[in-house]
């Protein structure tokens, strides 16, 4: 009796500390860690917007004009849109005390890169190998009206994730900025890339809040 008792007694003293864990487990620095099931891949468009959708970083890559017109990448923190509402627009909260913003304002061409792996859906295959998917965007880094309602849209899509954004230095003047997407590269299982059109990839369940702000 004394034995089941000291067991009911670990058993109430531990059950805070579990319950403590699963409701951090639930949200980890805004990300949620249960994961949409992964698209068909024969479904390119599906696969695409799951991919920017569920991630929360990237390596985003600009003409510097530091460097002579080399490619310069840095790994940036993004949003489409508010959890399992993405826009399939890329956002970013950026500062011109950073090169990648100031690149922009010289020349606003730039390629944005996320993988699946960091979604941990790839198993224990590399990076690299194509059944782990990953998603090229090319077009242009554009600053957002700050003003507009697609600023709005894009401030809450960020700080929806990316929590401590909110809290940022005044003083470094961060802005809302914006991938205009042109071209599309996304690897999803042998054979090279997927034919998929940028018509294809916004066609694929946008709403048309969504649609109003693209026009």
């Amino acid at each position: 009796e004394g034995g089941e008792l000291d067991l009911k007694m670990k058993v109430f003293h531990v059950l805070p500390l579990i319950l403590l864990l699963l409701l951090w487990g639930c949200e980890v620095q805004g990300r949620l860690v249960s994961i949409p099931t992964k698209p068909d891949r024969k479904d390119a468009a599906a696969t695409a917007r799951w991919l920017v959708s569920q991630n929360f970083w990237g390596v985003l890559s600009t003409i510097s004009i530091d460097l002579d017109g080399a490619p310069f990448a840095k790994v940036v923190s993004y949003s489409d849109g508010v959890p399992n509402q993405g826009s399939g627009i890329p956002y970013f909260y950026l500062t011109t005390l950073d090169p990648t913003a100031r690149n922009a304002f010289k020349d606003e061409r730039a390629s944005f890169t996320v993988s699946e792996y960091p979604l941990g859906t790839c198993g224990k295959v590399d990076p690299m190998n194509p059944t782990c998917s990953r998603i090229t965007l090319t077009g242009k880094l554009k600053l957002v009206d700050e003003k507009s309602e697609e600023a709005e849209f894009g401030r809450n899509a960020l700080f929806s994730k990316h929590s401590e954004m909110i809290d940022w230095p005044e003083d470094h003047n961060f802005k809302v900025y914006k991938l205009e997407i042109e071209n599309i590269f996304l690897i999803n299982w042998f054979g090279g890339p997927k034919p998929l059109t940028v018509e294809e990839y916004f066609n694929h369940k946008m709403n048309n809040r969504l649609r109003s702000l693209m026009d």
